[in-house]
């Protein structure tokens, strides 16, 4: 390869390759996919290699493509992560912070957080991705993930943000006026319940509850599926049938009498959530401002 060859070749190259998208990649780097794509084909010709498969619906590393990726790639992000921590010699602490976490957790602990912590830091951005799924941070180049405590990696760093949780089975006054109240969980198979499809579980989500140390996972089933909070709440509240919630997000409704609560002995705390990230040398000065305005200290 020429000497004066410029490095955002290479960079847009393992874009497209990380993202298996010109689409993707295009829409990441801020520019055009016919733009990003001539200057992969530039690559290509300086190299004498193809580097990408392209098909109508795909796009896949070569097998040079891939030993590039492999051998250069994490080199490339080496030298990303010094030029950010190179912050640390600004004034106040700058860059951008990717994370990933479910919906509950963005809304219930992130959001409040950041209305007080990105006005005193101005030069700090965060990107909040919302994703039911397992993501692989690494992989997927974020920061940090938040999840629940007892679904944390081993090998990763883990600081806790929040309160133990518990979940609570909640219905309308009307949806009990023509319904008997559940004693026990085995009960809500005959009930008309709330269910929520997560990816991953792929499935419909069991209601999970303990009581003694005994477990229980109960298939409920009902006329509705949702995939977010605010169209649970709005259906159990219309009397549509029974829900499991995160019982701060039902709490109010509760104590107001819009909802009533069940099984409450069955739904003891448990481990709340935890932002996690990888073990690095060098965190930035922004991401370490950030962990310590979310760890949990308790009330």
């Amino acid at each position: 390869m020429p000497q004066d060859n410029n490095f955002n070749d290479l960079v847009a190259f393992l874009t497209v390759a990380r993202e298996r998208s010109f689409t993707k990649a295009a829409a990441k780097l801020g520019v055009s996919q016919s733009a990003l794509s001539q200057t992969v084909r530039g690559l290509e010709e300086k190299l004498g290699l193809r580097l990408l498969t392209r098909t109508t619906r795909s796009v896949s590393p070569t097998q040079a493509g891939e030993r590039l990726l492999e051998r250069v790639g994490p080199r490339f992000e080496e030298i990303q992560f010094e030029i950010a921590a190179l912050s640390e010699m600004r004034e106040r602490p700058a860059g951008t912070i990717r994370i990933t976490a479910g919906e509950h957790s963005a809304v219930s602990i992130l959001a409040p957080l950041l209305a007080r912590f990105l006005p005193d830091h101005p030069d700090i951005n965060v990107e909040v991705i919302v994703d039911y799924g397992l993501t692989d941070i690494v992989a997927e180049r974020y920061d940090a993930g938040i999840r629940l405590g007892e679904h944390l990696a081993k090998d990763m760093i883990a600081v806790r943000i929040g309160p133990e949780m518990r979940m609570a089975v909640v219905g309308a006054p009307v949806y009990f006026e023509h319904h008997p109240r559940p004693e026990v969980p085995q009960d809500l198979t005959a009930h008309n319940c709330i269910n929520i499809r997560l990816p991953t579980h792929g499935t419909i989500y069991p209601w999970e509850f303990e009581k003694d140390g005994r477990e229980l996972r109960i298939r409920v089933e009902g006329q509705t599926v949702f995939n977010n909070i605010a169209m649970r709440i709005d259906a159990v509240l219309n009397g549509l049938g029974l829900a499991y919630m995160p019982e701060d997000q039902v709490q109010s409704y509760i104590e107001d009498g819009q909802l009533i609560r069940i099984l409450e002995d069955w739904c003891p705390p448990f481990p709340g959530y935890h932002l996690y990230y990888p073990n690095r040398r060098h965190a930035s000065p922004a991401f370490t401002l950030l962990v310590d305005a979310l760890r949990y200290r308790g009330k």
